[in-house]
């Protein structure tokens, strides 16, 4: 949206320039002026560092290192163009970079940019008082790192993956500064335009619960991964089907009958473990699939009285495949203590399950 004057009679829009028109340089006067009032793009920071690059074998540089109240870190990328370039691509790797550095290690940054007498005793108490904190020993920076990019505006391309970024915990925002001219005087309309600043609060609490979702997806799949492991070496003596896999952080773990398409599975859901065999040949082969599956049900009375009890067959008519499975008490909410049993009762169903399906399944013709 452009910026307009207001007159007596009605509003003119002011003549909106380009910093390349107006010769204004990324480094020598946008970097400055941000370095000079940082509250033009986040009044919870203070700059430590400018052109900050403590690597060794790299020659690359922050613009603008900033820390904000929270003590955690925030790189600064500023571009003039009107597309922003790779800056987002750019900005993640120095993140990455900084993520482990120290307090003690921002500090000696901010007194070298300081360079006056006594400037490491002054960065420390300009720190700790930005932070509001006594000392040094009561904080320490955080690992999450904030990207803050800069420019006179952003391309469809870079938007979209700071959106998606942003979905994913990566703590990134976008200030748009656009220069105006106005007879002798240069305006700058500086826009946070992602997150929008309304929508801030809601993005957080979004990205919190994305991140604790994943956190609770990885200590789930953590459950699996152990109880794989525990399940494939209790089968050791008592099957050969899994003699050759290794755990799965899944919650379901696959073996062969000796046929292409007809996999036995073992799984878990919250409260229920199943064994089962899965009839599926091709996403082009539904009716291969249900031919098999009436085949063996037909032999039915036969198969349960090998397997030693009844099973659930599951045509499963608006699926390409079908099932023949036993569902037992038990799932991945099962005490850890208590798990070689439901191992020994899956691995017993499994055996049983495989000797019964078989020969059956080696001798189908379809």
């Amino acid at each position: 949206m452009p910026l307009y004057r207001v007159t007596k009679d009605r509003l003119e829009p002011v003549k909106q320039t380009s910093f390349i028109e107006e010769r204004l340089l990324e480094r020598k006067d946008l970097q400055r002026l941000l370095k000079a009032d940082i509250s033009v793009i986040g009044d919870d920071m203070m700059v430590i560092a400018e052109e900050f690059g403590d690597w060794e074998e790299c020659n690359r540089r922050i613009d603008l290192l900033c820390l904000d109240k929270q003590a955690r870190l925030v790189v600064v990328e500023v571009k003039r163009t009107e597309d922003g370039g790779h800056m987002e691509l750019q900005a993640i790797r120095y993140a990455a970079m900084v993520s482990s550095m120290t307090l003690d290690q921002a500090i000696a940054a901010y007194a070298r940019m300081l360079a006056t007498t006594d400037a490491e005793v002054a960065a420390r108490r300009e720190i700790l008082e930005f932070l509001e904190l006594d000392s040094a020993e009561e904080a320490e920076l955080t690992d999450e790192v904030r990207i803050v990019l800069v420019s006179a505006d952003f391309s469809t391309e870079l938007t979209t993956s700071v959106i998606w970024l942003n979905r994913h915990g990566i703590d990134l925002t976008c200030v748009r500064l656009k220069p105006y001219r106005m007879g002798d005087e240069l305006l700058i309309d500086a826009a946070q335009i992602i997150p929008l600043p309304e929508a801030a609060d809601y993005e957080i609490k979004v990205r919190a619960q994305a991140q604790e979702i994943k956190k609770v997806r990885t200590a789930r799949q953590e459950i699996f991964r152990r109880f794989w492991a525990q399940y494939i070496d209790r089968s050791r003596g008592k099957t050969i089907l899994y003699a050759n896999r290794s755990t799965s952080s899944d919650h379901w773990i696959s073996a062969g009958i000796g046929r292409s398409g007809f996999g036995l599975n073992a799984s878990l859901t919250e409260d229920r473990a199943r064994v089962e065999c899965y009839i599926s040949m091709g996403k082009e082969s539904d009716q291969r699939n249900k031919a098999a599956f009436r085949a063996l049900h037909d032999r039915r009375i036969e198969i349960e009285q090998a397997f030693g009890g009844p099973l659930d067959w599951q045509e499963l008519p608006n699926r390409i495949g079908c099932r023949i499975c036993a569902d037992l008490p038990g799932g991945w909410k099962t005490p850890e203590p208590e798990w070689p049993d439901l191992q020994d009762r899956m691995l017993s169903a499994m055996v049983r399950l495989e000797a019964a399906l078989r020969a059956p399944v080696q001798g189908l013709r379809v």
